[in-house]
């Protein structure tokens, strides 16, 4: 760092004072991107909310829209009903149920991230 330091001294001494200004306006610029980059980040990553054992369908629904907060659960919506009539009117099993929500939530999620 200290090379560095000594060639940025060294040009800015050959820099008018507008340039001057134009160079720490060009440094506070690419830290603020790299604080947008970190914060963007955190609010692109998934809570880690553990599965319980006992988990009904419908707790898993309220579970997975707090864990992929980023998601519009309204697009979900009619996938996610759709699993739930499964369970509901057809007495299919929770547990494979929510397997299937989970993945619906996770590919929705990567579909998310390819576009961000």
């Amino acid at each position: 760092m200290k090379r560095s330091v000594k060639q940025l001294q060294a040009l800015m001494s050959r820099l008018s004072p507008e340039q001057h200004q134009s160079v720490i306006d060009f440094a506070e610029f690419l830290l603020e991107r790299k604080n947008t980059s970190a914060v963007n980040d955190a609010l692109l990553t998934p809570e880690d909310i553990e599965r319980p054992a006992d988990e009904t369908v419908v707790g898993a629904i309220k579970r997975l829209k707090q864990t992929y907060h980023m998601l519009d659960t309204d697009a979900l919506l009619d996938q996610a009903s759709t699993l739930m009539g499964q369970h509901i009117l057809q007495g299919r099993d929770a547990p494979s149920v929510i397997d299937d929500l989970q993945a619906l939530f996770q590919a929705n999620y990567e579909t998310y991230r390819q576009q961000c």
